[in-house]
């Protein structure tokens, strides 16, 4: 209703002021025409036609006038809902984006937490990484080293051998009559000779032929390796094979399942040549086993040495139970004659009770000729009925 139309002079001109000027125009043209027609005959004809236009200018006025005020309100009532649904509009965006945001900022929490986690797992597995690392690294300086790596295969074996057995079922470093000093010697039962175990397996060619590179190299790594195998298990042989006092048979002890796994793959004439030399190559595992084996012969011995003691428990034993036997029969006996006193003493009962029914069946009431005909007064006492006045009913 109040749109700008144009500008005159800096002056805004509204439809509101258009129409006045338009109605003030048309009353000053009105006028004039009066005042020329003043003289006129028609004077008073176009004066009433005048006024009536003015009427008609006025009631279209009032007409423009209602119908902006119609369009004033519909457009205001438009405006309150296009804000209102504008509002509405903006508040749910800023319901969801605030959701949205919320959602995001718990989900990345999560994902950060999760990722925490993972870099606290992959932290621990680099030190434990480190850690195995630092142990392969001295594993290999022991390895490197030959008094070291013999010190090494020494405590794997005597670690086995320790676990396995009691003190007094092996010795370690025992010196022989010849002098020489195995690494260990297992006792068995039955005063028979000890085995004797060798713990210092030759590494350096097993090393060398790991290390080789092209085939000439490998081969001949593979022979220094043979040779060197090949004149350990005739050392072991010589020395620690002495008639009635070891074993015809001694262990050599190989610190490695994987070494010995590649000895019986790839060198089986060595194992075949030390089983001829009578030396058996062993591994952790197979040492194990072998122990096992003289653990289950001393339980066995242990058990044959008791059994004289097993025997005469058993014999202490079967007297007890015979006399058990005896004291049971004992008490049967005791147990019949209790049977039977309980049995009298039942009918000695039956007959007490027997008894006491018939004395409660007696007639106390005097007869008819002892009673006194008279009431007895208050302070006079009552004497009961003679005795032989007793009768029982029925009588």
């Amino acid at each position: 209703m109040n749109e700008v139309l144009f500008q005159i002079g800096g002056l805004a001109v509204t439809t509101p002021v258009a129409l006045a000027g338009a109605t003030g125009i048309a009353l000053l043209y009105a006028l004039l025409r009066f005042a020329r027609s003043a003289g006129r005959r028609e004077a008073a004809a176009e004066a009433r036609e005048l006024e009536m236009r003015l009427a008609d200018l006025n009631r279209l006025q009032a007409e423009m006038a209602g119908r902006m005020q119609t369009m004033a309100e519909i457009f205001g009532s438009r405006q309150s809902d296009l804000a209102r649904v504008l509002s509405d509009r903006l508040d749910g965006l800023s319901d969801r984006l605030g959701h949205s945001m919320v959602e995001t900022t718990r989900a990345t929490g999560e994902s950060l937490s999760r990722l925490h986690e993972r870099i606290a797992v992959i932290d621990r597995a680099q030190a434990t990484i480190a850690e195995l690392a630092g142990q392969v690294g001295e594993l290999r300086t022991i390895l490197s080293d030959k008094q070291a790596r013999g010190a090494f295969g020494q405590g794997r074996m005597e670690a086995i051998v320790a676990d396995a057995l009691p003190p007094n079922a092996y010795s370690f470093q025992a010196t022989l009559k010849s002098g020489v000093r195995p690494d260990c010697l297992v006792f068995l039962p039955n005063g028979a000779a000890p085995i004797a175990i060798d713990a210092k397996f030759p590494l350096e060619g097993w090393l060398a032929l790991k290390e080789a590179v092209g085939e000439a190299e490998e081969k001949h790594a593979g022979q220094l390796f043979r040779r060197d195998v090949i004149r350990h298990v005739l050392d072991i042989r010589d020395k620690y094979l002495v008639a009635g006092e070891t074993q015809d048979t001694a262990f050599m002890f190989v610190p490695s399942e994987t070494i010995f796994a590649d000895l019986n793959e790839r060198f089986a004439d060595i194992v075949q040549k030390a089983h001829r030399a009578r030396v058996v190559i062993v591994s952790p595992a197979l040492l194990v086993l072998s122990i096992q084996v003289v653990q289950a012969l001393l339980r066995d011995q242990r058990m044959r040495e008791q059994a004289h003691v097993i025997q005469a428990e058993v014999g202490l034993l079967l007297d007890d139970v015979g006399r058990l036997a005896e004291r049971v029969a004992k008490l049967e006996t005791h147990f019949s004659q209790t049977t039977k006193d309980l049995g009298e003493i039942a009918v000695s009962a039956d007959k007490i009770v027997k008894r006491g029914r018939r004395i409660e069946t007696v007639d106390l009431d005097p007869p008819e000729a002892a009673r006194v005909p008279a009431e007895p007064g208050p302070e006079e006492a009552v004497l009961p009925a003679p005795i032989g006045n007793y009768r029982r009913a029925g009588e």
